[in-house]
């Protein structure tokens, strides 16, 4: 009897758990949540290889490209080893793909994961890209995801302990700004970074054209660490910035660089070039704007080439958003890395 039974209520019950299977499958990802495909062959068609030129070894260059004006122009340098032996080394530079940027708009939304959410709770975290009034009274907000992103080292083609100065290995979520309560408040913003006060003001604010001048050239100003070139002010370090001048490109990269300021400003970043950094990264209290390049990777990827903190748009943001899930921007953060490599 017992043999008989059996097989028809198993059957009853994989028939029972099959709707809810589907149900699950099919309300895992969020209709207003895009999906980036970065994990695809994207990873491989939709990044500037190019960009990671030039690499100098011992003060010579191959390839070319731009070299920040931070960089170090030493040849040959000195580390210690675990031991404490000082150990005869040459220095190496070269720009490494290091952070991923996610700017979105529904709060949670990870286009970098296939589209998922993190959590359920939107409670006064949903953003808005705004509406240009042609002033300034309309603001737009966005959400940020900071990720651990080293390409060269995920992909097996290169990697040396001491060109890793922040010790990342893999793909690894670093911070969410919905947990910070600074990124949806000036006000609070201001408390963390009360420096704002110093250049709230014309003259300060008159600098950043200079700012903007050379950006376009490749070449930000490190001393005018509160302007973003031609994208605006750095300060406040939070997610709102007005919309009644600019595009999505322009906004979304200069929350980006909010971002990384505000993680250098907390003690959460480093300073991976100069003759400082050679024997490891160090903790950098402001951005240094000449280390970092930015490119992006959703909706439009740069695949020729990445731009400069605060560089126009009008040179790289053609044609790099649409309406709908063309809002939601995916920009990879490359960083220069100066080492001394063990002779």
């Amino acid at each position: 009897m017992k043999r008989f039974v059996f097989p028809w209520i198993l059957s009853g019950l994989i028939t029972l758990a099959t709707p809810l299977v589907a149900e699950t499958t099919t309300n895992s990802l969020d209709p207003l949540c895009s999906d980036a495909e970065l994990w695809s062959g994207k990873l491989i068609t939709d990044i500037c290889w190019s960009c990671l030129f030039p690499i100098r070894a011992a003060g010579a260059s191959v390839g070319g490209g731009n070299v920040p004006s931070i960089a170090t122009d030493e040849k040959f340098c000195f580390c210690t080893d675990p031991m404490g032996i000082p150990e005869l080394g040459m220095t190496m530079g070269l720009w490494n793909p290091a952070r991923l940027i996610e700017i979105v708009r529904n709060p949670w939304c990870s286009p970098a994961l296939g589209g998922h959410k993190f959590s359920a709770s939107n409670v006064r975290l949903i953003a808005t890209t705004g509406k240009a009034d042609f002033d300034a009274s309309e603001m737009s907000f966005f959400n940020y995801h900071y990720f651990a992103f080293p390409l060269t080292i995920l992909l097996d083609l290169f990697w040396d302990g001491r060109c890793n100065s922040d010790g990342y290995r893999d793909f690894d979520l670093l911070y969410v700004s919905e947990l910070d309560p600074t990124w949806n408040s000036d006000l609070l913003a201001f408390f963390t970074s009360p420096e704002t006060a110093l250049f709230a003001n014309p003259v300060a604010i008159s600098a950043c054209v200079a700012d903007a001048a050379a950006a376009a050239t490749g070449n930000p100003l490190d001393v005018l660490f509160w302007c973003a070139g031609a994208w605006g002010h750095m300060y406040p370090l939070s997610g709102i910035s007005p919309t009644s001048y600019g595009t999505d490109p322009r906004i979304t990269s200069l929350l980006a660089t909010r971002a990384t300021a505000s993680l250098h400003r907390r003690g959460l970043a480093w300073k991976t070039s100069g003759n400082d950094a050679l024997c490891g990264g160090t903790i950098y209290p402001f951005i240094p704007k000449s280390q970092y390049r930015l490119s992006m990777f959703y909706p439009v990827a740069e695949t020729e080439s990445n731009h400069a903190i605060g560089e126009t748009t009008f040179k790289w943001g053609a044609g790099r958003t649409y309406p709908g899930p063309g809002e939601d921007h995916l920009y990879l953060l490359w960083s220069w890395r100066d080492c001394c490599v063990g002779l």
